[in-house]
């Protein structure tokens, strides 16, 4: 390329230990020589979100929406050694969860398929795509020990009306724990649209899980509202092309997921996204090769995140999502301003990615999905910085056979 690709502005947000290193060298070597960007940085390292009681993290959010697209390195959710080991005033929650419950909208998390790495699932030939519902239940919960004998109660207060309480648990003996957690109407139809309308690009058919047996009330809104949305607006575009919307209990999805072949859009509540998430990128053979996009209502606003959730395990760990995440983005502006450069670059960076790892250049980890941990040898793999140059050096190969524009 004879000049920079004019990219527009982006959002990106820093993370912990060693990922911020691998964070800057892909800047290095696959973003920054060929594209000008209008950088807007947010230091979401630990210690600063520490420092500024977690303020970084909601102007951050507040960053993403403004500019529409945000990408997200490895950040460290504290656990109780974490805090001590950071001296931190407290264990702040989820930069992942903070930022999704701002944002509002549905991620979803997509495998990526390299014909070198054998999957768990063998008879997974498509990709099975995880909507994850991102706004509240258990990552905006109130959670607290119950330190003895007593009653706990749940009340709502109306604004006019009398109050109506519900008795959770009267306790006994030495007590217990608790919890109460809430979704809005209004974020779970976000959810259903979003969903819907994955389903409809992709032409592969839905279904929503949740275990409204149990949570009759809770899940069974869920159910409800996803019912009422498809059978207003969207029934008729699914049956015009030939595919279609369920409801499935929890682990009656698990299962049929098992036994299928792919090519379908789960929807999921919070957590249960979370779970299942991982569970569906480890059956395709490696928790890192999952794509995750955090994609808003108002269809213009997404942000791209690490897919594996803690980084705690990871981080001496360079996995596949951290080279996809900018084309992801990038393929998003084009989409927003409709820079056909920019997307022909997005492409090429997308594919050079998998034909690198299919031409059998790989880092350690997949190298192990192939020839098993005790058996890797030295040769077999690269190093996370012999694979950023390989990277980089393929990278500039493809693209100096593109077509000008």
């Amino acid at each position: 390329m004879s000049k920079k690709i004019q990219a527009g502005s982006v959002v990106e947000m820093k993370g912990d230990e060693m990922t911020r290193v691998i964070w800057e060298l892909i800047k290095e070597k696959l973003i920054f020589p060929y594209l000008e960007l209008d950088l807007h940085s947010y230091d979401l390292g630990i210690e600063n979100r520490d420092a500024t009681e977690d303020r970084v993290t909601v102007e951050a959010a507040e960053a993403v929406r403004r500019y529409n697209v945000g990408i997200k390195c490895a950040t460290i959710t504290p656990d109780e050694k974490r805090v001590e080991e950071f001296k931190l005033k407290q264990m702040w929650k989820s930069p992942n969860g903070t930022i999704r419950n701002i944002l509002g909208g549905t991620v979803f998390r997509e495998a990526i398929i390299c014909q070198n790495i054998p999957r768990l699932v063998t008879g997974w030939v498509k990709p099975i795509i995880i909507g994850r519902h991102a706004h509240g239940d258990q990552y905006k919960a109130t959670d607290f020990v119950v330190p003895g004998p007593g009653r706990v109660e749940m009340t709502y207060t109306p604004k006019s009306g009398d109050p109506v309480t519900f008795v959770v648990h009267d306790f006994e003996g030495t007590g217990g724990v608790a919890l109460g957690m809430y979704n809005t109407d209004k974020s779970i139809r976000d959810f259903a649209h979003s969903s819907f309308q994955m389903a409809l690009s992709k032409c592969w058919p839905l279904y929503l899980s949740t275990k409204n047996t149990i949570l009759k009330k809770y899940d069974g809104r869920f159910m409800d509202i996803f019912q009422e949305i498809y059978k207003k607006e969207y029934q008729a575009q699914f049956e015009a092309k030939g595919i279609w919307y369920e409801h499935r209990l929890i682990d009656d999805m698990v299962a049929q997921a098992m036994k299928s072949e792919g090519g379908f859009i789960w929807a999921c509540k919070n957590y249960d996204g979370d779970v299942q998430s991982d569970s569906v990128a480890q059956g395709y053979g490696s928790l890192g090769m999952m794509t995750s996009v955090l994609v808003c209502p108002d269809g213009r606003t997404v942000e791209a995140e690490a897919a594996h959730g803690t980084e705690l395990y990871f981080f001496c760990m360079l996995y596949f999502w951290t080279h996809l995440m900018p084309a992801l983005n990038i393929l998003h502006h084009h989409e927003l301003d409709k820079n056909a450069e920019l997307r022909v670059f997005a492409e090429a960076l997308e594919a050079v990615c998998v034909e690198t790892i299919e031409a059998g250049f790989m880092t350690k980890d997949l190298a192990a999905c192939i020839k098993g941990l005790p058996n890797v040898q030295r040769s077999d793999y690269l190093n996370t910085f012999e694979f950023l140059d390989k990277l980089a050096e393929n990278l500039k190969i493809k693209l100096s056979s593109q077509p000008k524009l």
